[in-house]
């Protein structure tokens, strides 16, 4: 089912599958107003075609090793389903759940999700509350999870945008700009190698704002695939500046209390037609993740993914519009 969230200026679509935003009408500085988010037009193709697009990710996001880790002193091996990782929570994940909705109103909707002890391999009864909050100028999304065992949680919303509308075939016109000073580089199956390294010359220095188009195809990131890469953002208490995007007069800045992000320019999509009748394909989206590092149970000095029972997960992601 779809939920609507409206107001003067925006309007978004949530569907209690995957809790994906299935819709975001955002105007650009001359009042032209376009649907920025990937998607399809009905629910069997939400359910059927590019599963992530726009959901909420867990148990897990991201990346786990072999599907290994150790937690406590008990080891757990997660199902594969990434070459011979484990990659957003498993063969099925949060996307591919039904929420359960506790409130909805024009400005605002709570999506709640029991994940079950043992599901996916993961230790601990999870439960999970995602609340979407639209005002005047920004979608907010804010994630709270609790468990009754030690687990690991680190969420995100997988949303694909393309700030020229949808129904572009492309967003190498984008200007992207990313507050971070470190990356975490990657092994050659996508996973962290540990080390935690400065931007400073390399191809992810977007400290200031670059083109997408004249990076996109650099060799460092996936020759003729595009972006798929994480960055430490600077330590905070509260939400700060992660990035900004921009193209066709609408400019989006990203902030979060998450401690990284993870830059994706839909390297994989698969040929489909969305939802207004044109066709998608690679490098026609960009997704900013935010969440924490990738595999950050596999390396300590990363900031710790693990919630312990008595503890209450919080973060906190807004996409502001100018």
């Amino acid at each position: 089912m779809f939920y609507q969230l409206r107001n003067a200026r925006l309007c978004a679509q949530v569907s209690d599958y995957g809790a994906k935003l299935t819709q975001l009408i955002v105007p650009n500085k001359d009042g032209e107003r376009r649907d920025i988010v990937l998607g399809f037009a009905t629910e069997e193709e939400w359910r059927t075609k590019e599963t992530y697009f726009n959901a909420i990710i867990g148990r897990c996001a991201n990346r786990i090793k072999d599907g290994r880790f150790t937690l406590d002193g008990k080891q757990y091996q997660l199902p594969v389903n990434n070459g011979t990782n484990s990659l957003h929570g498993g063969v099925h994940g949060f996307n591919e759940k039904t929420w359960t909705v506790q409130e909805h109103d024009d400005r605002h909707i709570v999506l709640y999700y029991r994940a079950a002890d043992g599901e996916e391999n993961y230790p601990g009864n999870l439960d999970v509350w995602v609340t979407y909050t639209l005002s005047e100028e920004a979608l907010t999304i804010s994630y709270k999870a609790k468990t009754d065992a030690p687990t690991l949680v680190n969420f995100t919303n997988h949303a694909y945008f393309n700030l020229e509308g949808e129904q572009s075939p492309s967003v190498r016109e984008h200007v992207l700009q990313v507050f971070a000073d470190a990356y975490t580089p990657f092994d050659d199956t996508a996973c962290p190698t540990g080390e935690i390294l400065p931007v400073e010359g390399t191809p992810m220095d977007f400290r200031q704002p670059v083109r997408v188009g004249d990076r996109i195809d650099d060799p460092f990131f996936a020759p003729g695939r595009g972006i798929d890469n994480n960055w430490l953002l600077p330590k905070a208490e509260d939400m700060r500046k992660a990035a900004v995007v921009s193209a066709a007069g609408r400019t989006m800045e990203v902030y979060t209390t998450s401690p990284a992000l993870q830059v994706y320019t839909g390297n994989w999509v698969e040929e489909n037609i969305g939802k207004s009748g044109a066709m998608y394909r690679v490098q026609n989206s960009i997704c900013l993740e935010t969440q924490n590092c990738p595999d950050a149970i596999n390396h300590p000095h990363f900031p710790s993914p693990i919630l312990r029972p008595g503890e209450l997960f919080e973060e906190q992601t807004m996409y502001k519009f100018l």
